[in-house]
């Protein structure tokens, strides 16, 4: 629930405003909030729980894309890693789990920090380099991300409104198959 500063209930508002904003009503967002999987970017979730949620929820509202963190999680944070590592656990990716081969997974790549912070120059490396799809937002959509990551007010630190302005990943996004 994004509890780490204890601010869960404040995080799961921002989330349905940031998500408003974007077009996602709240009936489609879900949170979980399970005593094994904490809001800390230290801590590993259990890849078998964290697996069975994931699926079950795809099932349940029968998602055919799902779009994740790759091993390097972006920024390193434990909890985003442990999302890339019970996909590959699940066997969504492989016939190991026919029932949902309908269902793709997309992992967003992890930059360098040079990468990560020259805005949409990165757009020319970007382009020279293998994936399997490229998200380069217009400036429209680029201040509509800009205005969600705003929702989230409980965790606009100083480095965040540094990302919000110079980061590749408010306007360029690599993913690649998994």
């Amino acid at each position: 629930s994004g509890n780490y500063y204890n601010q869960g209930e404040i995080r799961k508002k921002e989330l349905e405003q940031s998500c408003f904003l974007l077009g996602i009503p709240a009936s489609d967002v879900t949170v979980i909030d399970h005593r094994d999987l904490p809001d800390n970017p230290a801590v590993e979730w259990d890849t078998q729980l964290l697996a069975a949620f994931v699926l079950k929820h795809i099932e349940a509202n029968n998602i055919n894309l799902v779009v994740t963190f790759d091993a390097g999680g972006v920024s390193g944070h434990a909890n985003h890693i442990s999302l890339y590592t019970a996909l590959r656990y699940s066997g969504l990716h492989t016939s190991l789990n026919a029932s949902l081969q309908w269902c793709r997974v997309l992992v967003l790549e992890s930059v360098n920090l040079f990468r990560k912070y020259i805005s949409v120059l990165d757009v020319l490396i970007s382009c020279l380099l293998p994936r399997d799809a490229l998200f380069v937002l217009t400036e429209e959509e680029t201040e509509q991300a800009r205005r969600a990551m705003r929702c989230h007010r409980s965790q606009l630190l100083w480095f965040r409104h540094i990302y919000m302005l110079f980061s590749r990943y408010m306007m360029i996004n690599s993913l690649r198959l998994l």
